[in-house]
């Protein structure tokens, strides 16, 4: 639905580090900048990628073409013992700091389902309650090693009083279908969590709220070595201060144009005023799901059906 008349909302996205291998101290500082974010007005709260559960940067688990390690099964059981369950009493949590301030939370997590991790982004409504999630579709690299692939099924976009929400993870942002497919939902808050710390981050963020016409909230970690374990087995550096995700996080408006970010080698939290009205400005003249689409040539057909292994019938 059309609204003539929406207020500008102040967004925040927060550049911050998980507490790696320590899911207690990772959620207390989630809850801490989730208030910090509040006092600066903000309606709708954004985090990175793995932000609870940590993302293991430099770590092989002991993997080689065709052997694995203990030692890697090891730490592999770690890092599996340090995820959450969705919901479980940490998305509670979450959901109660969300209500407490009375905030769109938008945060990354580590989902353990059954025997198999998944890369997860939470949205969590004002009222506390657990509005959506979606599962990374595509890990990178090595993220397969250690992360199932999410299917169809968890591609919300929410309609909200803040504007139409939806999620899409690191480098499912370089998956032009997936792109087509949130536009087409007409998603006006498009948050993209992530540890991508590269300077073409950036870029990619803009041409993105460029070709989509919208609001872009992007937000990446930031973290040092000496967050780690001192027994982590990273391939950068060993020094504690060693900076192993350097942030670069980002706001963007629909014409590509930098509201806030990025930001560099610090923690912190970037807001912007977002005017949603400057969408119907920007899609005057490109709307790649309306008048710019070419359905008679191309088409995209999306699978929403969940995908189990298993399928039971009586």
């Amino acid at each position: 639905m059309y609204h003539a008349e929406v207020d500008p909302i102040k967004a925040a996205v927060v550049q911050a580090g998980s507490v790696p291998f320590d899911r207690e101290k990772t959620l207390a500082k989630a809850e801490g900048l989730i208030a910090d974010a509040y006092v600066e007005g903000a309606r709708i709260v954004v985090f990175p990628e793995a932000f609870v559960g940590c993302y293991p940067k430099g770590m092989d688990f002991g993997a080689r073409v065709g052997q694995r390690s203990a030692q890697g099964r090891a730490w592999y059981r770690r890092y599996f013992e340090n995820a959450i369950d969705v919901p479980g009493p940490e998305t509670q949590r979450l959901g109660k700091a969300a209500q407490f301030h009375g905030v769109w939370l938008v945060i990354g997590v580590i989902e353990r389902d059954g025997g198999t991790l998944y890369c997860t982004a939470l949205i969590f409504s004002p009222d506390g309650s657990l509005a959506a999630k979606h599962r990374k579709l595509m890990p990178t690299a090595m993220e397969r090693l250690i992360w199932g692939f999410g299917d169809g099924s968890t591609l919300p976009v929410l309609d909200t009083p803040v504007g139409k929400i939806g999620v899409v993870i690191c480098w499912e942002n370089y998956m032009p279908m997936l792109r087509m497919a949130m536009y087409a939902k007409g998603i006006q808050l498009y948050c993209a969590p992530t540890v991508d710390d590269r300077e073409t981050w950036a870029l990619s963020m803009r041409h993105i709220a460029f070709e989509g016409r919208c609001f872009v909230l992007s937000a990446c970690q930031f973290i040092r070595r000496g967050e780690y374990p001192p027994e982590y087995e990273a391939n950068q550096a060993d020094d504690p201060q060693a900076v192993l995700i350097r942030g670069g996080s980002v706001i963007v408006n629909p014409l590509g144009r930098l509201l806030a970010g990025p930001v560099y080698d610090r923690e912190c939290i970037l807001t912007a005023e977002l005017d949603l009205a400057e969408i119907a400005e920007g899609k005057y003249d490109l709307d790649v799901v309306g008048h710019y689409a070419r359905p008679d040539v191309f088409r995209l057909e999306v699978n929403e059906r969940p995908a189990p292994a298993v399928h039971r019938s009586d």
